[in-house]
């Protein structure tokens, strides 16, 4: 069972529009079937959900989105581009964004079994994310390229407690965690279908 993941900008009609950027951004995921624009929204569809933690990551920490996952069949044959699909998870995706338009925290689930849980780890996660200040993201960046304390704070002429209270102040082993449960909960959500 895929997931879809339907994207809208938020207050679209009055900001610039953003979906070619953020398209570019998520260019290098890998998807089942690459994001593809449909008017002013874009879609993807996934099979693993190792990608799922990363594209959510990236459009909640731009802010500009609601995000609207959908779990279920999608008719087969597959299509050749995302926007083409037809489905219950479609479906689902497209009844997720619309909610998220109005939801707390913009991303919502529908879908198997375990969508509730699945959507319970993303708003705590998301909440999390929005408490990260330009500093907090700037070392947290750097630690997921693979840097350790030592070589971020070289990096960052700062020292090294100054980045072990920014990486605590950004919660980077919470998010560590979330990203893992996200996974986690993404591939339950896929195997109940």
């Amino acid at each position: 069972m895929p997931i879809v993941i339907t994207v809208d900008q938020r207050d679209s009609r009055r900001a610039p529009d953003l979906v070619p950027g953020m398209l570019s951004a998520l260019a290098d995921v890998p998807l089942l079937r690459a994001f593809q624009r449909t008017a002013g929204e874009f879609q993807g569809l996934l099979d693993e959900a190792e990608a799922l933690p990363g594209v959510v990551e990236q459009l909640l920490r731009d802010g500009h989105w609601a995000i609207g996952i959908g779990v279920g069949s999608v008719d087969e044959p597959l299509p050749r581009h995302a926007r083409e699909g037809r489905g219950p998870a479609y479906t689902r995706a497209r009844e997720a964004v619309e909610s998220a338009k109005q939801a707390i925290w913009p991303v919502r689930v529908v879908g198997s079994d375990g969508a509730d849980a699945l959507e319970s780890a993303l708003w705590l996660w998301a909440a999390l994310l929005a408490r990260r200040t330009p500093k907090g993201w700037e070392v947290a960046d750097l630690v997921d390229r693979g840097l350790s304390y030592e070589r971020v704070a070289e990096k960052l002429a700062i020292t090294q407690s100054a980045v072990s209270q920014r990486a605590r102040a950004a919660g980077l082993v919470e998010g560590v965690r979330a990203r893992t449960l996200v996974a986690r909960l993404g591939a339950a959500c896929l195997a109940a279908g």
